[in-house]
């Protein structure tokens, strides 16, 4: 797979993204759920936002993923922007499989 960049976006692998919901799993212990309202060369940008932080959790990645799957996301934060160095996968929410 290509680096995840914006680049993605201008040859449409990201385009379909935009306004949708979508599941980003990081380098770091963070799972991060919201609204992908854009993107740029440096970060992402996501509204209606849970930056969930594993460490505070009993559940894996994936458990947790499928549970915002079921029950929607749990909002905590309005707007969040992250850094592309730091994703490992990018995933529309709808696609998680339950």
């Amino acid at each position: 797979m290509a680096e995840l960049d914006a680049t993605m976006l201008t040859k449409g692998e990201l385009s379909h993204m935009l306004g949708e919901n979508v599941v980003l799993d990081t380098v770091a212990n963070y799972v991060i759920a919201g609204r992908l309202v854009s993107v740029n060369g440096v970060f992402a940008t996501l509204a209606d936002a849970d930056v969930h932080d594993l460490r505070d959790s009993k559940s894996s990645r994936e458990l947790y993923v499928i549970e915002t799957r079921r029950l929607g996301i749990r909002v905590n934060r309005k707007q969040v922007l992250v850094r592309w160095q730091e994703v490992v996968a990018l995933s529309c929410l709808a696609d998680v499989v339950i």
